[in-house]
């Protein structure tokens, strides 16, 4: 652990955070009305950066944002519905309908969830009755539907196919997440480092490359205008986001701050105005103070990896995996430079280690990343961190993106596959063969490995089968901070 603190806006925000919700106004309640994150419980940014807070008080503070059942007195939910503002779909707006009008449920586009919890509690599929755990993945009953504008599950059409516009989003697990961002900040560090190479030698096209992977190529002219044409599978801005099924979430800090409001009307105190701001007009301010985003950020940073069993008879799967071009997008292993994952607020992507305030040494327990021999980590993720186009059949049909968008998915982490069934971005495959086949339809990126796999015998299909369920999760995750509780 590595603990920074230079930036003087930071350190006044430290001290703006020591302010909880639900501070005033506690007496003359009735049992039960109070918030259920208590601020006794609660740690703050300014605990944290000055080293007040060990780890272990830190990830405790984290696990119980993760696993708390908010209610109104904690901000939950959306605030009164106006029908004169608008925006009806953002959770940014706070003002999303709900059903029946009860003011805290919406189910459909988010406050569909009172925890975190709810969304991340399978560890393994695999087993039966499943497994169930802390940070694992959801069930297709936890399925988000984001944003649709419709959905006819009546089938007017007689097609067979309920119409819906939005995104369907099967819950992922967040073990090894901090390896994984880890990564993605230095893959951006190296893109953008071309990037000023191609700036600086106009009329050069300049490879972009980071860890193996080729992200297409960048040139500039001599006004200093890039041409980002030839950019393939990242954003314009070089910004590897390696979180979200679309690649579209830089950290998992943003990503908190994304689903705390999608799913929960819970609002992080600096992306909705500061810790005395009330975004969502529900009379709570500070719902997620900077100390509880950090603090959820550290747990979920330093939850255990995926495990692989490793035997002699997986090895033959692993080589036919490679021989049928399956690993040119699922890359066992990606190395980083650094063992120690730098924590910064909010903001800035394309600068990936500025404004660092805290390091997390991802070779530590309980995360426990094996060292590489070159300063860094392995991370065997089974993945490339880019976005691939994967075809007519399994593009969405979210009306607010374009066609290309709704094709494109960066390619899914395959560690720990064996325990996630169902597959897909959606839970549209319920076995591992089923979701191979999928990859072959029109357009697809990966149409040609899916048919080398089936030109495969049976048994060199099952050698493959028994290697990707050889990819497991984390026995016991968090199981070091799950004491009784006495509260």
């Amino acid at each position: 652990m590595r603990i920074r603190n230079k930036n003087k806006i930071l350190q006044i925000m430290l001290m703006a955070s020591l302010v909880f919700p639900g501070a005033a106004a506690i007496a003359d309640r009735l049992l039960g009305e109070g918030p259920r994150l208590r601020p006794e419980n609660r740690v703050t940014q300014f605990q944290i950066v000055n080293g007040e807070k060990s780890l272990r008080e830190i990830r405790e503070a984290g696990l119980l944002v993760f696993v708390t059942p908010f209610n109104a007195f904690d901000g939950y939910g959306d605030g009164p519905h106006d029908p004169n503002i608008l925006d009806q779909r953002s959770p940014a707006a706070g003002n999303r309908p709900t059903l029946q009008g009860n003011g805290s449920f919406l189910r459909v586009n988010g406050l569909d969830a009172q925890t975190c919890l709810e969304c991340h509690t399978i560890v393994s599929n695999r087993t039966v009755p499943a497994t169930l755990g802390i940070g694992g993945v959801g069930g297709i009953n936890t399925s988000a539907m984001f944003q649709p504008g419709n959905m006819n599950v009546a089938d007017a059409d007689f097609d067979g196919r309920a119409e819906f516009d939005g995104r369907l989003i099967n819950p992922p697990f967040l073990f090894g997440v901090g390896g994984v961002e880890l990564l993605a900040r230095e893959m951006t560090q190296d893109l953008q480092d071309l990037e000023r190479q191609a700036l600086r030698n106009p009329g050069k096209s300049i490879v972009l490359e980071s860890k193996g992977i080729r992200f297409g190529s960048i040139s500039a002219d001599e006004h200093g205008t890039l041409d980002t044409s030839n950019v393939q599978g990242v954003d314009a801005d070089l910004v590897v986001r390696p979180f979200g099924r679309k690649g579209d979430v830089a950290s998992i800090r943003e990503f908190d701050v994304d689903a705390m409001a999608f799913h929960l009307g819970m609002q992080a105190a600096e992306a909705f105005g500061g810790p005395f701001a009330d975004a969502d007009n529900d009379g709570v301010s500070n719902e997620i103070s900077m100390g509880d985003l950090t603090a959820l950020s550290v747990f979920l940073s330093t939850l255990e990896r995926p495990r692989q069993v490793k035997s002699n008879k997986h090895k033959k799967g692993l080589a036919l995996f490679r021989e049928t071009g399956c690993a040119d997008c699922h890359v066992p292993v990606l190395h980083t430079r650094d063992t120690h994952l730098p924590l910064k607020l909010t903001g800035a992507p394309d600068r990936p280690f500025e404004d660092t305030f805290y390091e997390l040494d991802l070779t530590k327990p309980p995360v426990s990343f094996a060292r590489n021999g070159a300063g860094g980590i392995r991370v065997p993720l089974f993945s490339d961190l880019k976005r691939h186009d994967m075809g007519e059949e399994l593009a969405e049909e979210f009306s607010l993106a374009s066609a290309k968008t709704n094709r494109e998915f960066i390619t899914a982490k395959l560690w720990g596959v064996a325990d996630t069934a169902p597959y897909m971005h959606d839970g549209r495959a319920l076995t591992l063969s089923e979701a191979i086949r999928m990859h072959d339809n029109p357009g697809s990126e990966a149409t040609i490995a899916a048919r080398n796999f089936e030109r495969l015998s049976t048994k060199d299909k099952n050698s493959v089968l028994a290697f990707l369920t050889s990819l497991r999760t984390p026995r016991s995750p968090a199981k070091d901070l799950l004491q009784p509780s006495r509260r």
